[in-house]
């Protein structure tokens, strides 16, 4: 599915519909240059799960780990300074998805450590308001997903 933003409320917003539908185990996987709109997504993506907390890059954290309802986390990586996928795993992701929704920016550099099944949105910058995004899922419960999100925002299967 691709979707063009024309601004960056509209990037966010889009991302609120997606983050209604994460639980614990969802893995949504960002891929963009820098300025493509991966951060202002997933603000969207957390105020649409339900956290109230503010969101930024986790850049020099690497994970940002955000509060929900009754006691739910909503975990955010960048992965953009890590140098290989072991990297990735030493910080254990698998427990993070046990814990809650995982929206992994960059997550192309360590693609080999991530599970088969995912929610990729490939991100690119059109111009100083315009963002095109590109969305492919693998795996049952993803492609649902996705198929939702077309149906709220396209109106169509």
């Amino acid at each position: 599915m691709e979707f063009i933003s024309r601004s960056p409320e509209q990037t966010r917003r889009l991302g609120m519909r997606l983050g209604a539908l994460l639980k614990a185990g969802s893995l949504i996987c960002l891929a963009g240059d820098l300025g493509s709109g991966k951060t202002v997504f997933v603000q969207g993506l957390a105020v649409g799960w339900g956290s109230l907390d503010a969101v930024s890059s986790p850049s020099f954290v690497l994970v940002n780990v955000y509060r929900g309802p009754y006691a739910q986390q909503f975990y955010h990586m960048d992965a953009y300074r890590l140098s290989s996928a072991n990297e990735a795993l030493d910080l254990d992701l698998d427990a993070m998805l046990e814990k809650g929704p995982l929206v992994i920016e960059w997550a192309d550099r360590i693609q080999a450590a991530l599970p088969s099944e995912s929610l990729w949105v490939k991100m690119r910058w059109i111009d100083h308001e315009q963002r095109d995004l590109l969305f492919s899922a693998t795996g049952d419960l993803y492609q649902e997903m996705l198929a939702r999100i077309r149906r709220q925002v396209f109106g169509v299967r």
